[in-house]
């Protein structure tokens, strides 16, 4: 199935999980691919889809705006992704909402993490209504500082600098940013690691829980790092090492959702 969100957003109920329909789901996982603001992944949507059912978790995808000729996107995908969690929060009422993303995905995901308590940003959503349980991070954009993917800046924000301040993530990390579980590999090219040494810095100050991994090589887009999603082409291959993170995630979530979390 799929669902309208605002603007041209799609929040799709994932397909191919008539395997696992005769379960009770722990609750949800909604993935937001990556694509520098640009396109959207297929590496990061379905196959992470049904690695997140095969471990008890009802995956949603979405299919969040992206920019075109002349568009600049601002806040349009963050609110794509608050109106999703506030859907399946309504369609799924007392389970868990996690929010997954990658590369920009991940900047969409960790978007709403830090602003969904913000001002002005959301209309008259309820904060409570809109903040994921947790954020599953993979290797993500999070800077527009020193270390920044300056081209999803550019799709957000335009060329100039302090237009894209606002977007800079590490700057927004408080005591009631959710949970966070976070990975990258150290040798990532187009998104430094950086990005998430920043943010786990940041977390860490204001005390909030996480899990953070970082694997010493990988290109970046590994999404799950199996032989599914390899592409030998572009230096990206299956490596055991590195997929070993859905299982450690998995017992994140299932440890959040537990109750050892704020």
């Amino acid at each position: 199935m799929r669902y309208g969100v605002m603007g041209n957003g799609i929040l799709e109920e994932s397909e191919g999980m008539e395997a696992f329909w005769s379960q009770e789901w722990k609750g949800s996982v909604i993935i937001c691919p990556g694509g520098g603001y640009q396109w959207l992944s297929p590496r990061e949507g379905e196959p992470v889809a049904r690695a997140f059912a095969a471990l008890g978790w009802k995956p949603w995808i979405l299919y969040y705006s992206v920019a075109g000729p002349g568009k600049v996107l601002g806040t349009e995908p963050v609110k794509q992704a608050a109106e999703a969690v506030e859907m399946v929060r309504r369609w799924e009422p007392g389970k868990p909402v996690f929010l997954c993303g990658f590369s920009a995905g991940g900047h969409v995901a960790a978007s709403l993490g830090v602003l969904w308590n913000e001002p002005g940003v959301f209309g008259d959503k309820k904060p409570e209504n809109i903040r994921p349980d947790g954020l599953i991070l993979g290797y993500p954009v999070i800077s527009a500082g020193e270390w920044a993917h300056r081209g999803s800046f550019e799709m957000l924000a335009g060329e100039e600098p302090e237009k894209q301040q606002f977007f800079s993530l590490e700057n927004h990390v408080d005591p009631e940013t959710p949970p966070v579980f976070l990975w990258h590999t150290a040798e990532d090219p187009a998104v430094p690691v950086e990005n998430s040494l920043i943010f786990a810095k940041q977390l860490s100050k204001y005390k909030v829980p996480f899990e953070f991994h970082v694997y010493p090589f990988g290109e970046h887009g590994l999404s799950l790092a199996t032989d599914e999603v390899a592409e030998p082409d572009k230096e990206r291959f299956a490596d055991p090492h590195v997929a070993g993170w859905i299982k450690l995630c998995g017992e994140w979530m299932d440890e959040m959702a537990a109750g050892r979390k704020k």
